[in-house]
């Protein structure tokens, strides 16, 4: 006898992480840890949240997730992605909030890559008349 769960893969910038909600009372777990152990800043909790408070499922699922590569920010972005695409496998009633929110959309803003020549991207190096 298994539990329903609900799954979702969320991207952004080079986080990916692997979401399963299941029927609970609202708690949320990234890699073994607790959200707030987790992400020290208020405003990227807000961003993991944000899929659950539009559709007013806080305290309906449990939030087991998986987060690897990238920073804090693109982890969270890409949490948020995997949330509301669980959500969207939990009730497809929840599609037209997720979707005019912008929750489902991928992010597709990357870092762009070194050019030869410069020291960075588009960072030239230190110029000098004389």
């Amino acid at each position: 006898m298994s539990v329903v769960q609900y799954r979702g893969t969320g991207r952004r910038k080079e986080s990916l992480a692997r979401v399963r909600l299941i029927p609970g009372n609202g708690k949320i777990m990234i890699n073994g840890r607790q959200m707030d152990q987790y992400f020290g800043m208020e405003t990227l909790k807000l961003i993991v949240r944000q899929p659950l408070v539009a559709t007013a499922t806080l305290d309906r699922f449990d939030i087991v997730a998986k987060v690897e590569g990238g920073g804090f920010s693109g982890q969270a972005g890409a949490l948020r992605h995997g949330i509301a695409r669980a959500l969207l496998q939990a009730d497809g009633e929840y599609r037209l909030v997720l979707k005019k929110s912008g929750y489902l959309t991928r992010d597709p803003r990357m870092k762009e890559r070194k050019k030869y020549g410069l020291k960075k991207a588009r960072r030239a190096p230190q110029f000098s008349k004389r």
